[in-house]
């Protein structure tokens, strides 16, 4: 690779970027990106390109192996980074490697922190019942079929800029599903709007899509700009949610009764998420620190909130206790029983904030980490510098940009975008805004192409299919395109 006679140069050079490296990250990683742009025919670099393509064929292909998707990448990364490691101390640079991955991990921890609230303030949301009450106002209104298509659109729309589109279409998905018994047309169609309409609710906020946070926590967009992409994402529900609704068949369900109240603190709850959305946003605009600090200091508050929770659960439960005995059978005791000394449950589990901070997508963030290390072993190679000046200086960014969106459909747009960022490719404010549009919509292309579609394909098995979605692409594309074009009018002085 290098001659012995070059061989003092070259290594200080290595460790001179190195130190670099390690006391001024931003400074470092140009001088990385001239070190691993000598990386690119290494052939320990083709090899790692290999482990990532297998790894991610084994995330495709999740739906019929049942293998969680976080393992393939989890092993490929681990392995990746040695392989990286490896083609560094054969350039004689033992610093430059790890200084890369703790970049790396950084970003990492911050979306990990960041997510771990979100998740925990979701799933305390859906144990107060708050969602189930909206499912049950909503079955209860006694609509027609393509009104209660229009309205679980609309309201997956709104509601996926505060929470994810993943819960956003399960809740959606539930009503459709309650709604619509025995009409699988309507329930397909219904699905398909639903995916669609989350993932566009998705783009224009900060915090409905992974890929909006990661623009966000990046520094490439301020907060309020995000809002500039709102009538684009509700373009590209809209067209075609008008198209599908003529398809809707044209009958009322019959009422369906359901009494659903809230538990105790849900509104708080509620109110404590928007508080923490806010701190969020203000340690990150205003004082310039990571937005995940105003996350975790608002996942400090529900804590000792939950605290106060139970405590009051546990104070007013004045119902039976029961343990499991030998059999089937089981034995009661009253609260004022002389034998109450003996280990006993609640019937009814008082509130616990550690069980929904357990219910986390666990899987998820931990595909997050082999995702972001994989990519970023294919970085230090030098492979992603390669490909941003092949698509974004060589090819024009729009296209670019739009062909980064039809990607997303097939590969998921977590580890797209985060290339992109790596890259870090000298664009305008609306080609980030326009890539930003492209990889959270275009994923509604194909049932496979976002978390939404995945999980109404396993809540409405056999009726929402893959290739029932596919057969809609062609208006789904449309509104992709009518998005496209919508952006570049309304915003066009960014460009």
């Amino acid at each position: 690779m290098w001659c012995h006679a070059n061989r003092p140069s070259r290594l200080s050079s290595r460790l001179w970027a190195g130190g670099w490296l390690l006391l001024f990250p931003g400074v470092g990683f140009a001088a990385q990106n001239a070190i691993a742009m000598s990386l690119i025919d290494d052939p320990l670099g083709i090899v790692a390109i290999l482990i990532f393509i297998l790894a991610y064929l084994a995330v495709m292909a999740e739906e019929f192996t049942h293998l969680r998707k976080s393992k393939p990448v989890l092993i490929a990364a681990g392995i990746i980074w040695l392989l990286v490691a490896i083609s560094y101390h054969a350039l004689g640079d033992q610093h430059t490697a790890r200084a890369i991955l703790e970049h790396n991990l950084l970003e990492y921890v911050q979306l990990l922190l960041f997510l771990l609230a979100a998740m925990t303030f979701i799933n305390t949301l859906e144990e107060r019942r708050v969602f189930d009450v909206l499912r049950a106002r909503l079955v209860t209104m006694g609509l027609s079929f393509r009104a209660v298509f229009w309205v679980t659109g609309l309201v997956a729309f709104f509601l996926s800029p505060i929470a994810d589109n993943l819960t956003t279409a399960l809740v959606m998905g539930a009503v459709v599903m309650a709604v619509g018994k025995g009409q699988n047309r309507f329930v397909a169609l219904a699905c398909i709007n639903v995916v669609v309409a989350a993932n566009a609710g998705g783009a224009f906020s900060p915090f409905g899509d992974i890929t909006t946070l990661m623009v966000w926590q990046a520094g490439m967009l301020p907060f309020t700009d995000f809002f500039r992409l709102f009538v684009p994402s509700l373009v590209n529900w809209v067209i075609p949610a008008l198209v599908m609704s003529f398809a809707v068949p044209a009958l009322k369900p019959p009422p369906l009764t359901e009494q659903v109240t809230l538990k105790r603190g849900a509104i708080t709850v509620m109110l404590m998420f928007i508080g923490t959305i806010a701190a969020a946003v203000s340690f990150h605009n205003f004082y310039h620190l990571p937005p995940m600090l105003g996350m975790m200091t608002g996942l400090g508050a529900l804590k000792l909130y939950g605290y106060l929770i139970r405590q009051r659960e546990l104070s007013s439960d004045t119902r039976p206790k029961q343990f499991p005995v030998e059999g089937p059978e089981f034995m009661t005791l009253e609260a004022t029983s002389p034998h109450y000394s003996i280990p006993v449950k609640p019937l009814h589990k008082p509130f616990d904030i550690f069980i929904s901070m357990k219910r986390a997508e666990w899987d998820t963030l931990m595909f997050f980490y082999g995702v972001i290390l994989c990519v970023g072993g294919l970085s230090a190679f030098g492979y992603l510098a390669w490909l941003s000046r092949l698509v974004y200086v060589d090819l024009d960014p729009t296209f670019a940009n739009v062909m980064i969106g039809l990607l997303s459909a097939i590969i998921d747009n977590i580890p797209v975008m985060f290339a992109v960022l790596t890259m870090q490719p000298s664009m305008a404010e609306g080609q980030w805004l326009l890539v930003t549009l492209t990889a959270g919509v275009g994923g509604s292309l194909l049932s496979i192409g976002s978390a939404a579609g995945v999980a109404l394909m396993g809540q409405a098995r056999g009726v929402y299919t893959f290739f029932v979605h596919l057969k809609w692409m062609p208006v789904i594309a449309l509104g992709y395109i009518a998005s496209i074009l919508v952006h570049q009018w309304l915003n066009a002085g960014l460009f």
